[in-house]
């Protein structure tokens, strides 16, 4: 389980340090560009963070934003609930997967929102393709070594 969450991507060292440098250094800008739409969004819905969502995110959520399924557009199901996890989401895993620190998860977290966010904006979908492959990326290749999760990878092989 640990092994999961803090493993590293062995493909990445094949090419030797240099190389594994250079594609951490990529990874953190991959982790960078999908996190900074997520952060700036998710500040926008907070009247008091943790506790209270704005009445704007709550009007969103419950009138705006409608599911488009096989052609049908659908209300979202618990919009104020559905409202602030996603919003709670969308500052915290951002802010994981920076900093490295379970990042994989993270990865899937806003993998799985873009993937909601796509049924909300359909019309979007270069743009969603681009932060999916991006959160993809982040879940199988893991942070990289720029990463408190390579510290703490480093940490329990020590």
């Amino acid at each position: 389980m640990i092994a999961t969450i803090f493993g590293e991507f062995k493909p990445l060292r094949r090419f030797g340090l240099p190389a594994y440098i250079a594609l951490s250094a990529a990874l953190l800008a991959v982790r960078f560009f999908v996190a900074r739409p997520y952060w700036n969004s998710g500040w926008t819905k907070w009247a008091e963070f943790p506790t209270q969502i704005n009445s704007g995110a709550k009007y969103l959520f419950s009138q705006e934003y409608k599911l488009h399924i096989l052609g049908t557009a659908y209300d979202m199901p618990f919009p104020e609930l559905l409202a602030y996890f996603a919003s709670l989401g969308e500052v915290i895993l951002p802010v994981l997967l920076v900093i490295g620190l379970f990042s994989r998860f993270a990865g899937l977290g806003l993998l799985g929102m873009t993937c909601v966010i796509q049924l909300v904006y359909p019309g979007a979908w270069a743009l969603h393709a681009q932060w999916a492959l991006a959160a993809l990326t982040i879940f199988i290749c893991g942070p990289g070594l720029f990463s408190l999760d390579a510290g703490i990878r480093k940490l329990i092989k020590a």
